[in-house]
């Protein structure tokens, strides 16, 4: 009976692990692109559906469905053939998305991975990093901070 239990409470942890993933990946696409539009804004004072077609590596037309879904979603405003701007939950989503890259980029260099490495591995451990990991990553930094 206690095998029974044991496999019942694992089989759980791994729905709930596989339904937080399938939420992570959900939010990832919207955290891409806010952060995206956020930087273009800050260097050009302007974000352009062109600008991140180029910048993310996808078609124009997948920026303007994303887009629409953004918009729907309260995170960005936009009227045709202008500039795309952030609503402030899309700010705070931007500036959320990139203090997490910093921690986790951060802490990757702490362990000795390589700056490419680190950068381009944050982007992806960002989006699925849970709080209480977070945390614990910023602990770690304040205890073993990087040159």
């Amino acid at each position: 009976m206690a095998l029974a239990n044991k496999k019942g409470a694992t089989a759980k942890l791994r729905s709930a692990a596989f339904k937080r993933v399938r939420a992570d990946h959900s939010a990832e696409l919207a955290g891409d692109y806010v952060e995206m539009i956020a930087d273009l804004i800050d260097e050009r004072g302007e974000a352009r559906c062109t600008d991140l077609a180029m910048r993310l590596g996808v078609a124009n037309a997948t920026v303007v469905k994303t887009l629409k879904r953004l918009t729907d979603q309260g995170l960005v405003t936009q009227e045709p053939y202008r500039a795309i701007f952030l609503t402030g939950d899309g700010w705070k989503m931007a500036e959320d998305g990139k203090r997490k890259h910093m921690v986790v980029e951060n802490f990757l260099l702490a362990l000795g991975v390589s700056a490419d490495t680190a950068r381009i591995d944050s982007e992806g451990i960002e989006h699925h990093v849970s709080a209480d990991t977070l945390k614990a990553m910023a602990r770690f930094l304040s205890r073993n901070p990087i040159n």
